[in-house]
């Protein structure tokens, strides 16, 4: 769960010229020319030949900024037994979501699409989804309406971005990142959210790599009213003659899955229809202590496994496929130990056929903890080789 608020503080730019180098920045690491002091509290600690890092709290290892320390190898998922390895796992590629306060916007300045080197780089590592996030108000302009004609430039951007993806042999989620609002209001009308998705799969009915994702984190409505307007965007996706693709739903209450049973979800969306039986519920965790996603902090080390357990025990008794469109926690060990636990748990369960970290994108500045972009996002250097790769 990341409110607008606070996406719209992390879209900031952060200067270079500082004193000190934050905690979770770059302290070294060949060709390093930033800074190399540590803010109070945290070491500059070793990652790789590339990359040294400022951890919070006293160094237990030698490190170096030289390059030539020999890092231990990434513990691998040997201890993880019994486990299925997921259809689908990936990265969010933001950025066509940002500056939601500016409509329509201008591209490169209020916006951007993903580049292609970040694409290139986790198929490479071996990642073969993305979900898209992209702002509703750009792609049917508030004038004409929800059921309106597209933008004809914004959606050809983005129509590259998805054939891109797959085009590389990957899977692509697109998705609506607007919380169930539109143009500043609740979407409540389940006839005109068929419609959109009627007008909106039809442009991607032809592409079997293609994902619906059918809106991010719906909240401050009823799970009956989440699930009404759902089941409508399958009924519109189907209607446009989309057959095979998977169909993502998502519940209220930021479709978290520590608040699946508490929020109602677990419900209703046990009775969600698609006619031809290929829907998984999409549900987000993070691992902090309010589920926001807002703080590098995570409750504990096993906080990941203890969040999803309700939510695959909820699965496996309707006979339902799960997804886990957004996961991120801090860069250090608690959380990297928890985001293991949790991808341990799911595979081992069954019922979870994907998940997906949150995020890469150009945008962020450098100082955002769940950055997995390349070459420098925060998670790039431990969280992605120690506790997303050993679960490829």
């Amino acid at each position: 769960m990341k409110t607008l608020l606070a996406l719209a503080a992390l879209a900031i730019v952060v200067s270079p010229a500082v004193a000190q180098v934050p905690v979770w920045g770059q302290c070294g690491g060949q060709g390093w020319t930033g800074g190399t002091s540590c803010a109070a509290g945290s070491t500059c600690v070793y990652s790789n030949q590339y990359y040294s890092q400022c951890i919070p709290g006293t160094a237990t290892t030698t490190t170096t900024n030289t390059g030539t320390t020999t890092s231990t190898a990434p513990p691998t998922s040997s201890s993880c037994a019994n486990r299925t390895k997921f259809k689908f796992f990936g990265v969010n590629e933001s950025g066509a979501e940002f500056g939601n306060t500016v409509i329509p916007g201008t591209l490169g300045k209020d916006y951007t699409f993903p580049a292609p080197s970040s694409i290139d780089y986790f198929v490479g590592q071996g990642f073969n989804f993305f979900r898209v996030p992209f702002l509703m108000e750009r792609m049917v302009p508030p004038s004409g309406g929800i059921t309106g004609p597209f933008n004809a430039a914004y959606l050809a951007n983005y129509t590259a971005t998805i054939n891109y993806i797959t085009g590389k042999g990957a899977y692509a989620a697109i998705d609506p990142h607007n919380y169930m609002i539109y143009n500043n209001a609740a979407i409540s009308s389940t006839s005109a959210f068929q419609t959109f998705w009627t007008n909106l799969a039809g442009q991607f009915k032809s592409n079997p790599r293609v994902i619906f994702d059918v809106m991010n984190e719906p909240n401050g409505i009823a799970a009956s009213t989440a699930f009404a307007l759902n089941q409508a965007a399958v009924n519109g996706i189907r209607a446009s003659g989309a057959t095979s693709q998977l169909i993502l739903v998502e519940g209220t209450s930021w479709t978290g899955a520590w608040t699946w049973v508490s929020s109602g979800n677990s419900a209703v969306f046990g009775a969600i229809k698609d006619p031809n039986n290929n829907v998984a519920i999409e549900m987000h965790q993070y691992l902090d202590s309010d589920g926001s996603g807002t703080s590098a902090t995570c409750v504990s080390s096993t906080i990941g496994a203890e969040r999803i357990a309700n939510a695959t025990a909820w699965l496996q008794a309707n006979n339902l496929k799960g997804f886990l469109g957004e996961i991120g926690a801090g860069n250090n060990a608690d959380c990297i130990t928890a985001v293991k636990g949790a991808l341990c748990a799911m595979q081992q369960s069954g019922v979870w056929i994907g998940a997906s970290w949150w995020a890469a994108g150009p945008w962020w500045p450098a100082n955002y903890f769940t950055s997995i972009e390349p070459p420098s996002g925060l998670a790039i250097a431990q969280v992605l080789p120690q506790a997303l790769l050993p679960f490829m």
